[in-house]
C-alpha cells in the first residue's frame, strides 16, 4: 500500500536547510528543476523532498551511513554516477 503524504502550503518558512552537492548532484537537481519548469532550486528540492517521502516514509535508515544516501556514489576519486551507495535495496 501507497501512503500519500500531504504538506499544507506555509505561508511562511521558518527554518534554513544548507545542503552540500558535488556537481553532479546539482546537475541532477537543475535537471530536475527545468524538466518540470520550476522556479528555484529551493522549490525542486521541496519537491524532491515529498516525492521521496511519498515513496519511501519515514524509515529508520537501517544503521546507514550519512555517505550512503547520496545521489552518485562515492569512490576514491570522488562521487561517480550509478553504483551501490545511490540504492540500498539493490545492494541486498
Amino acid at each position: 500500500m501507497i501512503s500519500i503524504w500531504v504538506f499544507p502550503m506555509a505561508d511562511h518558512r521558518d527554518e534554513r536547510l544548507q545542503v552540500m552537492l558535488s556537481p553532479q548532484e546539482l546537475s541532477a537537481l537543475d535537471d530536475f528543476r527545468f524538466k518540470h519548469r520550476m522556479p528555484t532550486r529551493a522549490a525542486a528540492v521541496r519537491e524532491l523532498l515529498k516525492l521521496g517521502l511519498t515513496v519511501h516514509g519515514t524509515s529508520n535508515g537501517g544503521g546507514m551511513k550519512s555517505s550512503d544516501y547520496g545521489v552518485f556514489s562515492r569512490g576514491p576519486d570522488g562521487h561517480t554516477e550509478g553504483g551501490s551507495g545511490s540504492d540500498p535495496e539493490a545492494a541486498g
